[in-house]
């Protein structure tokens, strides 16, 4: 399974839904392939943003090796799914499709991870909340693991 994690910049949210999934799917010896990107190019080649380092090695996953990168034409036919944060993601991900299989490999994060009290991850980047979007993105991937692996 080749999986990519898609937000706005690729340094907050993204992140550390890559962290996380490469993690659970270690853990469980899936031998998934998991990366991140975003729909922006405004940091690329950036580190993910400190606050989501912290978060992710408070919680045992190291993810300052990662480097931010935009989303890429190839990106739609080479993973199996390709998860957008939010909404709007979802939406610009979708512009980039060519085809109808293309477009049934995007997919909203929360919601196709079961979880139901929102259907979008909040970008914590301006507000805060790492640790709350921490814990939710740590429950969605979860949810992945149940549902795909």
């Amino acid at each position: 399974m080749k999986i990519l994690m898609v937000c706005l910049g690729n340094i907050c949210r993204s992140p550390l839904a890559h962290g996380i999934m490469q993690k659970l799917s270690d853990d469980n010896n899936l031998h998934w392939e998991i990366d991140s990107a975003g729909t922006s190019g405004w940091h690329n080649g950036n580190a993910p943003d400190s606050r989501s380092i912290k978060v992710a090695k408070d919680n045992g996953i190291d993810i300052s090796r990662q480097s931010s990168r935009i989303i890429t034409k190839a990106d739609l036919d080479y993973y199996d799914l390709i998860f957008a944060m939010d909404k709007s993601n979802y939406k610009n991900i979708l512009k980039l499709c060519s085809s109808s299989s293309q477009e049934d490999r995007v997919q909203l994060f929360l919601p196709f991870a079961g979880i139901t009290e929102r259907d979008e991850v909040p970008d914590p980047y301006y507000d805060g909340g790492f640790d709350y979007v921490y814990d939710l993105v740590y429950r969605a991937c979860e949810g992945i693991l149940v549902k795909v692996g």
